[in-house]
């Protein structure tokens, strides 16, 4: 049975990335393009919604593998995923992302010369940050494919043998009560204390080994949770407010040790236990509340969870081209946020529905049907 709370969660995290986007414009972190006016505050609600929106984004990625596999062979999924999340990349660094490359280069005088000075005869010179080829915002899907692939064997193995060894753990032991299942932080702890502070997120797979192993846990216990189904969707929802309590918690507690502590290793290993509790906390209360009010259908929801795709590939090369004609004006945070975030919902829009949707040879370079 299809869960539609999943395909409401996919949507609207991937509009939240936007929003998230459209701050990083503002604030002190490093991006492609800033504001001529940056906003420090404005990092901390930014930091919030950091600490989990990619975390749940592998965990439902991985339960939207378990239903995959429901009705494909190990060679029909590999396929899938290889023409799905593949070809779209491959287009993307060819054709989306060196605008937002091109826009960098002559927003920092690093470029003068008209797009098609730069595009094609100089987009693929290096790889970027010294050189102009990237995937940019597009690193989602290398990371995803290689999980699908490196797990594939343990997945089948997990289908076929429905009673193994860990998932009776899982339904003996970690679904016991509502504080068993913070048992699954116990591994994220030990990558993000040990791991993290050897290899910094860079997003460029070659050696960014903290990412590559915290997301792959994440999106393994995605697929795990979705093989003892209605044990963990009985239990989020069920404790859903308790669950929302702890995040709220852990996240206060969280930015105190941020804001008043200096930098140190006792504060890391702190502060690495308190981080993966949050980020546990807020996935089991955002499964929690979406399976008890959004598990329904509708002729939104289909439009929109086709449409999600398309956008996640649009929006950062839209957002960045608004993002240079407002860099300099001398506008406050809440008309350049809303003509960034409403413009490239907009743009995203018209360039979806009457650029892709309709045709069938444009479909499968944004990874549709």
């Amino acid at each position: 049975m299809r869960r539609h709370d999943l395909d409401w969660l996919r949507v609207l995290v991937f509009a939240c990335l936007i929003f998230y986007h459209a701050g990083m414009f503002f604030v002190p972190w490093g991006w492609h393009i800033k504001n001529n006016v940056i906003y420090d505050w404005l990092r901390y609600p930014m930091l919030f919604l950091n600490q989990w929106r990619l975390p749940i984004l592998f965990v439902i990625s991985g339960m939207g593998t378990y239903f995959a596999l429901a009705k494909r062979s190990a060679a029909q999924f590999s396929f899938e995923r290889i023409k799905r999340l593949l070809l779209p990349l491959v287009f993307g660094m060819a054709v989306i992302v060196p605008p937002q490359v091109y826009i960098e280069r002559i927003a920092k005088n690093q470029f003068t010369g008209s797009y098609f000075d730069f595009w094609p005869s100089l987009a693929f010179n290096g790889v970027y940050p010294e050189g102009n080829l990237s995937w940019h915002h597009l690193w989602f899907l290398p990371y995803l494919l290689s999980y699908s692939l490196i797990l594939l064997p343990l997945f089948m193995y997990m289908r076929n043998h429905k009673s193994n060894h860990f998932i009776n753990f899982m339904k003996n032991k970690v679904l016991k009560s509502r504080w068993s299942i913070f048992i699954l932080i116990l591994p994220l702890y030990l990558i993000e204390a040990f791991v993290e502070p050897f290899f910094p997120e860079t997003h460029a797979f070659i050696g960014d080994w903290f990412v590559l192993i915290n997301f792959l846990l994440f999106f393994f216990y995605g697929f795990v949770l979705m093989n003892v189904r209605d044990l963990f969707w009985e239990m989020v929802e069920r404790h859903r407010v308790f669950y929302l309590t702890c995040g709220l918690l852990a996240f206060t507690i969280f930015l105190f040790t941020v804001i008043t502590f200096e930098d140190s290793t006792v504060r890391h290993f702190n502060e690495a236990m308190i981080k993966v509790f949050n980020i546990w906390s807020w996935i089991l209360a955002i499964f929690g509340f979406a399976a008890a009010y959004l598990n329904k259908p509708g002729k939104v929801l289909n439009y929109c969870n086709e449409a999600v795709y398309p956008f996640y590939i649009l929006h950062q090369t839209v957002m960045i081209i608004i993002a240079y004609f407002l860099m300099n004006l001398s506008w406050g945070l809440l008309a350049k946020g809303s003509i960034l975030s409403l413009g490239t919902f907009l743009i995203s829009w018209i360039i979806y529905e009457f650029g892709i949707r309709r045709w069938k040879v444009v479909r499968p370079f944004f990874g549709l049907k």
